[in-house]
């Protein structure tokens, strides 16, 4: 199987990439979108993740990978929402911000920009590598 691509949303008060790399493992608990249930049930391990820090920060700051796929959500209340593990890999060179996103012609069609609010999305793999383009410039 190839690896799949994806990025996931966090809001630094609530947990930051600062986090991530301090306890090198978490569970990402406490989806409750079902577009974004959708995509955590279609990540595998060693799929690569892109870590977005919203609302303050509004950029792209590291890599973290699956190290567990799908399985159900600690923190639900109700049957079928999951959570996957995940582990962080390595910062940026340097933060991709929203706007620059917003600026690259072949990014226009990533979900982050045509689902602001959906805190798990695929992907493309051109569309990582760009990003990653990005955070070397």
């Amino acid at each position: 199987m190839t690896t799949q691509h994806w990025l996931v949303k966090s809001e630094p008060e609530a947990y930051a990439w600062a986090d991530l790399v301090r306890d090198q493992r978490t569970e990402w608990t406490g989806v409750r979108n079902y577009q974004a249930r959708i995509h955590l049930n279609a990540m595998r391990k060693g799929d690569r993740v892109y870590f977005y820090e919203s609302v303050t920060t509004k950029a792209v700051v590291g890599i973290a990978e699956v190290t567990r796929p799908a399985a159900p959500d600690p923190t639900a209340k109700e049957p079928g929402w999951v959570s996957v593990e995940l582990k962080a890999v390595k910062a940026l060179p340097r933060p991709v911000t929203l706007a620059a996103i917003k600026a690259e012609p072949a990014l226009a069609n990533v979900a982050l920009l045509r689902q602001s609010r959906l805190s798990v999305m695929p992907l493309a793999k051109a569309e990582f590598a760009q990003i990653e383009s990005l955070a070397r410039k």
